[in-house]
């Protein structure tokens, strides 16, 4: 229980919270008088100095800045609509700029009303961690919508993703139920949230999916011409058959089952139709390969040759959804090709730090 705030050691309890200096003792300090009093809602009367009040809160300083009225030689601060307890423990943040863990569970929400009302943004950035901590199912729409009043858009946000992780235990609470008979205008602020971020996240989803498929072309272009230059497990380039000591390479999956389809590719008795749907997959291959390839007339890659005349004389690259694939599969390919370069310069310094560890050991 907080102690009456009307007691005459009130106010020198107050002052003696402030920080002061290393090495001074608190009890030595001799407080000066109160020359302000707190009203709050339940009729209590708190005495404070009106020099800490003013230096804590502009607004505080502003209303303490007001001519006095008539006849009256204490000024007078109306603090109402909040627990006279809360406004204890205002009153306490504004002297010591400390608030416990227990005060926080009891008065987190009445102290952010305060902070944003007078202006202590310290104590209101310490409410918006406090009560984004402790945001559950049940209170998410009460707290949103006094982040929204309050002006604390990271509150307000992570109210949001909570409402949007667990809508349909959202939508049974009390809270709910009463937002959407009250307050139409904030139940559509939500559901348009919800609907923006699944559309967005839909659209992430496409990006990455379409991304995943850029890379595997490119890694596919990257393995056809490993497989024509210098060869692989089963299929080699023209002037040499494949090599039976050698291993799979880096990329055995991919390589693998592109030499499955070169193989049927040379086989396949439909390619003179037009070819079934594996030639079509290879000819399309081909294709891309011509399209990014900068090697002239010394790439060993089959048909590459034939393709770059027929875009140079036929402009079947003018296509411009054709285009865009290859500018994907050239950035695919400079984003692969930046990352194997990381990655074996840490394995290098990996290395070089083994060895010297090996060293310094023996």
């Amino acid at each position: 229980m907080i102690v009456a705030a009307a007691s005459g050691t009130f106010a020198a309890d107050l002052y003696r919270l402030r920080p002061l200096p290393a090495g001074v003792d608190p009890s030595a300090v001799e407080p000066p008088p109160a020359d302000v009093r707190i009203v709050t809602s339940d009729g209590s009367s708190i005495p404070a100095h009106s020099s800490v009040l003013g230096s804590a809160s502009s607004t505080l300083e502003q209303m303490l800045d007001r001519p006095l009225k008539k006849r009256k030689s204490e000024k007078i601060i109306s603090i109402l609509g909040v627990p006279s307890d809360a406004v204890v423990m205002f009153l306490r943040f504004l002297y010591s700029s400390r608030c416990g863990e227990e005060e926080m569970e009891r008065f987190g929400i009445h102290l952010l009303v305060l902070s944003h009302v007078f202006c202590v943004h310290a104590l209101k950035q310490r409410c918006t961690r406090e009560l984004a901590r402790r945001l559950v199912v049940e209170n998410v729409v009460d707290v949103l919508q006094l982040a929204k009043l309050c002006d604390a858009p990271d509150l307000y946000l992570k109210c949001m993703k909570l409402i949007f992780n667990d809508s349909k235990s959202v939508e049974a609470t009390e809270g709910w139920k009463f937002l959407q008979k009250h307050d139409a205008w904030l139940e559509l602020e939500i559901l348009q949230f919800l609907d923006e971020t699944e559309s967005r996240k839909k659209r992430s989803k496409k990006m990455r999916e379409e991304q995943s498929l850029y890379m595997e072309l490119s890694e596919a272009m990257e393995c056809l011409e490993h497989i024509c230059i210098e060869g692989c497990t089963s299929v080699g380039p023209l002037d040499k058959g494949p090599s039976k000591s050698r291993g799979p390479c880096k990329s055995f999956s991919t390589c693998h089952g592109l030499q499955h389809l070169i193989r049927h590719f040379a086989t396949c008795e439909k390619k003179a139709n037009g070819g079934c749907c594996r030639c079509k997959r290879m000819w399309q291959l081909f294709r891309l390969h011509a399209s990014v390839c900068e090697r002239r007339d010394s790439c060993k890659v089959p048909l590459c040759r034939q393709f770059k005349m027929k875009m140079q004389q036929k402009k079947m690259g003018n296509d411009a959804r054709w285009r865009l694939l290859v500018r994907r599969v050239v950035s695919a390919r400079a984003v692969s090709s930046l990352s194997s370069t990381k990655r074996k310069r840490s394995e290098t310094r990996d290395a070089i730090d083994m060895g010297a560890a090996l060293l310094h050991e023996s």
